[in-house]
């Protein structure tokens, strides 16, 4: 049987949400139902295509905000840190200029996953760079640029559910 604490992705969410899940890792329907969801894993797989990957979302959504210097994936990255990807800004002083990079870092399990939770993923970095803050406005620029986020950021849960349990 599965426990609450098994559900480590999963924390925060409602009760009978949790229930669900449990029920559908319990009766072993979660592989199924990740695998029918979502049968195709992304093919971007060099640092190079994400960066461009992430550069046609940018370019459609954030025109004027600041540039990418960067984006990879990050085996540092560690999920259980509640960590799945990374937004950084960086300022540095070159000869009297401030110079600004933001950089972007994905974790390297998203490496092999289904491209809408990727994109969930990189859409989420992309809006710290207007708002840094996890508040309304950046969720409602999330939901600007992937209308279905919400619910991708829920399958995106199950999914490392999905890929933890099959590592056991």
């Amino acid at each position: 049987m599965t426990s609450v604490t098994d559900l480590k992705y999963l924390q925060g969410y409602p009760d009978a949400v949790l229930s669900q899940v449990k029920t559908l890792i319990d009766q072993g329907k979660l592989a199924k139902w990740v695998e029918n969801k979502y049968p195709q894993m992304h093919n971007l797989k060099t640092e190079k295509a994400l960066y461009d990957y992430t550069i046609a979302i940018k370019n459609r959504y954030l025109k004027k905000s600041s540039p990418l210097s960067k984006v990879i994936y990050d085996p540092k990255i560690h999920v259980v840190n509640h960590a799945l990807g990374l937004h950084t800004f960086v300022s540095r002083n070159h000869g009297g200029k401030l110079k600004a990079k933001n950089e972007i870092r994905i974790a390297s399990i998203f490496k092999d996953a289904p491209e809408p939770l990727l994109r969930m993923l990189v859409v989420h970095e992309l809006a710290h760079i207007k708002e840094k803050e996890h508040n309304k406005a950046f969720y409602a620029l999330c939901c600007h640029m992937e209308p279905d986020y919400h619910q991708l950021e829920f399958d995106a849960r199950l999914f490392l559910t999905y890929k933890e349990m099959g590592s056991r």
